[in-house]
């Protein structure tokens, strides 16, 4: 892997922790009534990355 692809690489995962945990944190702070569907169902959809945060933050919330 060259440096350009490794510098990439590493800033997409680094994109896809931080929108992981503020799904994360988001759904453990925020009530049942704020959020469309259950939360154990967005729990899971998190783990698809990397369309399952950004689906949940850009959805999910009410």
């Amino acid at each position: 892997m060259s440096p350009a692809q490794r510098a990439g690489f590493l800033g997409l995962a680094c994109v896809e922790i931080v929108l992981t945990t503020k799904t994360w944190v988001d759904l453990a702070r925020r009530p049942k009534s704020g959020i469309r569907g259950p939360k154990a169902m967005w729990f899971l959809v998190s783990f698809i990355q990397p369309v399952g945060p950004v689906t949940y933050l850009s959805l999910g919330r009410k």
